[in-house]
């Protein structure tokens, strides 16, 4: 699927344009974001914090390898990883195995219908398409952006699995943080998205562990 973003607006006809570059591409190089946002987008609220925010981070965190890592981990993140996880915890025998991956599975259907629920709530708009200079680095899995499903379940799931497997906890506490972090930097969500999908997640998995006990 091709990159997902909005030609740049430039601010005046002296400022140079900014054409980011075809998805996907490992050698991704592009000029540094302008500081300022496009026209239309001004504001002194936290909305407009946000986007100075999410172009501070692509202009940044720019390393093509970085990036790559990003998009890789984002991919997933998508459901692969977590499937595969409760796959292993179910067939793997341990002590109390299938209940761990029977409440993961629940704690999973919950957090869809949540994050769902309050994204059409919300209609919050992504910020490649507030503003033009946010790049999107990957394709997002659906329109809007709050909160942050992938975020949401990550913690969800992570929470749950170390509960009854505390081992795991040096593999997938690092793993989450990367996929919290991968949906800033690739420009698929702001940092609120992503403190309120961990918010969630936490607070849905813990309730559902004390409700299980």
């Amino acid at each position: 699927m091709g990159p997902i973003h909005k030609p740049l607006n430039t601010c005046n006809e002296e400022q140079a344009t900014l054409e980011p570059p075809s998805l996907p591409d490992a050698n991704l190089q592009w000029a540094v974001l302008e500081p300022q946002l496009s026209t239309g987008t001004a504001g002194t609220g936290l909305a407009h914090k946000e986007l100075l925010l999410c172009l501070a981070t692509q202009r940044k965190l720019k390393h093509p390898a970085f990036l790559q890592l990003m998009r890789i981990v984002s991919r997933l993140g998508d459901g692969v990883a977590w499937y595969a996880l409760i796959a292993m915890i179910a067939i793997s025998g341990a002590d109390q195995s299938q209940r761990a991956a029977v409440l993961m599975l629940a704690v999973g259907a919950v957090s869809l219908v949540l994050y769902k629920g309050l994204k059409k709530a919300t209609s919050r708009k992504r910020p490649y398409v507030r503003d033009g200079q946010v790049v999107a680095l990957t394709a997002a899995l659906d329109e809007f952006s709050f909160p942050s499903g992938h975020t949401l379940h990550a913690v969800a799931f992570t929470t749950v699995a170390c509960a009854y497997f505390p081992m795991l906890a040096w593999l997938l506490v690092p793993f989450t943080a990367l996929i919290a972090l991968s949906r800033v930097v690739l420009g698929l969500h702001y940092p609120s998205d992503v403190l309120a999908g961990a918010g969630l997640g936490a607070s849905l998995a813990t309730t559902t562990l004390l409700c299980a006990a």
